[in-house]
């Protein structure tokens, strides 16, 4: 689950990693009231507008701007908010703004320059332990850094069973060239940054830049925390930051189903049973001249009302054609899943896609026979060659 980045920073800031202080507002008001507090707070006097979705590159989409005096301030902000935002990562679609982070301009004169650096922590599931990465070259979109100056990319692998050691953050430290008051803020970042991660259960934080303040102050501008929905059920207080304004609608929808459902691009839906399973469907349904519309995996033990949940998902994409269905029964009796699919076509009402079943496993003879005599729009197969055959064949006549 991906959260906000003002979402991010209050978490690190729990954890006493130390942020770009920040107020969020949803209008241009809430924005110049931010900014007064902010300034009583900090003694900031410029303030930055930061727009907030669950997308980088904002900067670069015009989604980050500096305001110089409070007027500023409720004019950038009345220009971000509501605006559609395109980014690398947003898609040509892009998002909609609707709140803003006001923030302390954290790039002030002083006795030295500031600096920026990378830092992320994530897991190396080929090593399977979580790995800190980090670069010099803060501020980049790190892939760019990667191709382009791989050199410049350090790692430090954390081994579960001891966890983040002293000197792996001074080595850290170290590798940023920091010395005196600054390599002590780092590697008091860095630990307190791995704690914050251990403890959420997160996927991924990913902090640039990460910045040596011209008074060397370490502290994090922004944040990116994605955390693992498999263990939200012990962080009830982070399941709660979730955005649904910011997720496809319908895969908002698959998730109340609990269904694993990703939108894709293509014309032939899929409803499958294992993520694997589901894979292999859509490799066929490319290679029968069709393009995969979605992932949907309604897991093993799929029945009618899962079933219809799946229907109506795929349904509400125009862009679908076909609808290709691919179950294994080995949990689940491929006759239950044969009656499922004829019972959640007749609740449905009209379909005019035509469904290709293609059931193995348990009781597969019994549950095609179900749906040759159903007398609805629904084809039968039994080989996953014969199945792509006919998405191929319906897909000609579409």
């Amino acid at each position: 689950m991906n959260i906000h980045e003002y979402q991010a920073k209050d978490i690190l800031k729990r954890y006493g990693v130390r942020i770009q202080e920040g107020i969020v507002a949803e209008t241009p008001e809430e924005a110049v009231a931010a900014a007064k507090r902010l300034t009583e707070e900090t003694g900031t006097g410029w303030h930055v507008i930061k727009a907030q979705i669950h997308a980088g590159g904002r900067g670069k989409g015009g989604g980050v701007k500096l305001a110089k005096n409070l007027e500023q301030v409720k004019e950038l902000a009345g220009q971000i908010i509501g605006m559609q935002l395109v980014t690398h990562q947003t898609g040509p679609e892009g998002k909609k703004v609707n709140k803003v982070l006001v923030a302390q301009d954290v790039y002030y004169p002083g006795d030295s320059e500031p600096k920026e650096f990378y830092l992320s922590i994530l897991l190396d599931r080929a090593k399977g332990q979580n790995v800190i990465m980090a670069s010099t070259e803060g501020g980049m979109d790190i892939e760019e850094v990667a191709e382009h100056t791989p050199d410049k990319i350090f790692k430090e692998w954390i081994d579960p069973a001891v966890g983040l050691q002293g000197f792996q953050a001074r080595k850290i430290a170290f590798a940023f060239g920091l010395e005196g008051e600054a390599f002590k803020e780092m590697v008091k970042f860095v630990t307190n940054l791995y704690k914050a991660y251990l403890d959420t259960d997160a996927s991924m934080f990913e902090i640039n830049p990460v910045l040596k303040t011209s008074d060397n102050k370490i502290l994090a501008v922004d944040g990116k925390v994605d955390l693992d929905d498999n263990a939200l059920f012990r962080h009830k207080d982070l399941a709660d930051l979730r955005d649904l304004a910011e997720e496809d609608p319908l895969e908002v929808e698959a998730s109340k189903s609990n269904l694993n459902y990703v939108k894709l691009d293509g014309n032939v839906g899929c409803m499958v049973n294992g993520a694997g399973l589901a894979m292999a469907t859509m490799d066929i349904i490319k290679l029968s001249g069709g393009e995969p519309a979605n992932f949907l995996d309604v897991g093993g033990g799929a029945n009618a009302q899962t079933v219809e949940a799946g229907f109506r998902l795929i349904l509400q994409d125009p862009n679908v054609k076909a609808i290709l269905i691919n179950i294994f029964g080995g949990i689940v009796r491929c006759d239950r899943v044969a009656n499922g699919v004829v019972e959640a076509y007749k609740n449905i009402g009209t379909i005019n896609v035509p469904i290709i079943v293609r059931l193995q496993g348990t009781n597969a003879e019994e549950g095609a026979r179900i749906i040759d005599e159903s007398g609805l729009k629904v084809f039968s197969a039994v080989a996953l060659k014969e199945a792509a055959q006919k998405v191929k064949d319906v897909l000609a006549t579409a």
